[in-house]
């Protein structure tokens, strides 16, 4: 009798488990082509493809023996396009049906509660916003009389779906979807400052409160919202619209925020660096952009925080920290010693980017082959000739000729009139692509009186006496600093062109 009794519980058991690692999920519509459809699992921008199946008579079915994380998933078309998601949350077995336009009123579902509650609420959303629609319609249109009546209505409408979405997230709190809409509701900023506070702009105190507190809801240790798309859309904005227009130092500040909330967790920790870090590291246009990349590869990959990174990946990681941090803002510019146009071969007749008696020096990288760089470079003609003319020419143009065919280069000069330094060609005294960081052209690199870097990233011509501005107004010590007399003398190695 124990025997028997303990057989029946192993098959129990067995059955139990075979159906935990299955699923089932049927989707149907009158509107439903025949043809391949996918199921696709959100991760990040984009679908990894689950599983495929073909729909016959309107109707199609996902079913493996295989296991499915909880998560947002979506149905796709044969071109892998999105037609609406879906939860895998309290079943995997379950039908959803749906209208021509796969409206959420109109999805109809049976086994799975979990969706059929995302879908009601969704719904009344969709209600909301259409109705909110139509009162301001009739508010822009009305007289006065029309105008306060729409006014309470709104009030009345805002008040209605407040305590809708209180009442849902209390009485469906274990479902994902229903925590989805809790984690990531908009945060509640306050409107008066801090009674202890020193700030003086509430606006601006708000807005570090915001960048502060943006992750205060979301439960980072649930690994299931790295299949939803919530996670991704609010980490794109963090990174990529909340900060894109911060400061390095500020960049690195909040990123540490909440990376360090996930460092113990691989998989959440690779799920965010994996995303921001290459983004940083390409930018060519944000200043300070890869600042921000060399400090996370630091204070991650090369602090030994990544155990996914192998031994190669370590290698590549510490050599382009090493690589781009020659050209970071506040580096010491290295020194160009390069031929002009007459091509001596005699690195007595070359000219020094460090020693010229401006203030400031452009490292001018330039192709005569470059539709934007003939552009740019005749406006830098125009700019500089006319500070030329006044005797208020704070910098000097450094111009290489970044181009391998040298006569090319030469007579394009000379033919134009370029008043610069114009230096080129083969007769160089190290890699200035390597040293700093240049992939194409135009670019241009800005150096202060010490020929430190003040900027890497190239600016419109009619942005370049505003910088210089700024930044002698947030480095007061450069506006009156006098120049070596290294400077001075090294002026005299070599003739201009």
């Amino acid at each position: 009798m124990i025997k028997r009794l303990t057989i029946i519980a192993l098959v129990a058991f067995t059955l139990s488990a075979t159906a935990q690692n299955s699923y089932k999920i049927s989707f149907a519509s009158s509107s439903l082509s025949d043809g391949k459809y996918y199921m696709g699992q959100h991760f990040r921008d984009t679908y990894l493809v689950i599983d495929s199946a073909n729909a016959t008579a309107g109707s199609v079915t996902f079913a493996q023996r295989a296991k499915l994380t909880n998560g947002v998933y979506t149905l796709l078309n044969d071109k892998k396009s999105k037609l609406f998601d879906f939860m895998v949350d309290d079943s995997r077995n379950f039908t959803i049906t749906f209208d021509e336009k796969r409206t959420n009123a109109g999805m109809k579902v049976k086994g799975s509660k979990a969706n059929e509650l995302m879908y009601s609420y969704l719904a009344k959303l969709d209600d909301a916003r259409s109705r909110s629609r139509d009162i301001n319609e009739r508010r822009k249109n009305g007289d006065a009389a029309a105008k306060a009546k729409a006014d309470k209505e709104i009030e009345a409408l805002t008040e209605e779906m407040k305590q809708f979405e209180e009442n849902y997230l209390t009485q469906n709190s274990k479902y994902q979807f229903t925590q989805l809409v809790g984690m990531f509701a908009n945060i509640d900023v306050p409107n008066e400052l801090p009674a202890n506070s020193r700030d003086t702009s509430l606006r601006e105190w708000q807005a570090r409160y915001f960048r502060s507190h943006y992750w205060d809801k979301v439960d980072l240790t649930d690994h299931s919202l790295i299949y939803t798309p919530h996670l991704f859309d609010k980490m794109n904005y963090y990174f990529f619209g909340l900060l894109y227009y911060q400061d390095c130092d500020t960049i690195t500040k909040y990123a540490h925020n909440v990376l360090d909330r996930v460092v113990g967790d691989s998989t959440m920790l690779r799920y965010f660096l994996d995303f921001i870090t290459p983004k940083y590291e390409r930018s060519t246009k944000n200043i300070g952009w890869d600042q921000v990349y060399v400090n996370l590869l630091n204070d991650y990959y090369l602090a030994g925080k990544c155990p996914w990174a192998t031994e190669g990946d370590i290698y590549s990681k510490r050599q382009s920290v090493a690589f781009l941090s020659q050209s970071l803002i506040g580096a010491m510019g290295q020194e160009l010693v390069m031929a002009d146009t007459n091509q001596s071969d005699d690195p007595k007749d070359w000219i020094s980017s460090h020693a010229l008696p401006e203030k400031y020096v452009m490292l001018w990288f330039w192709d005569p082959d470059c539709n934007h760089c003939k552009k740019q470079t005749a406006e830098l003609i125009v700019l500089y000739d006319s500070l030329l003319a006044t005797g208020s020419k704070p910098f000097e143009v450094y111009a290489v000729g970044y181009e391998s065919d040298t006569q090319k280069w030469i007579k394009y000069v000379r033919e134009h009139k370029l008043p610069f330094i114009n230096v080129g060609g083969p007769n160089v005294n190290i890699d200035y692509q390597e040293a700093y960081n240049v992939h194409g052209a135009p670019t241009m690199i800005l150096l202060n009186a010490d020929r430190q870097i003040i900027m890497n990233k190239t600016l419109p011509t009619n942005q370049v006496l505003p910088f210089l501005k700024r930044y002698e107004e947030e480095h007061p010590e450069q506006k009156d600093r006098n120049l070596s007399q290294w400077q001075k003398e090294g002026y005299r190695r070599g003739p201009r062109r």
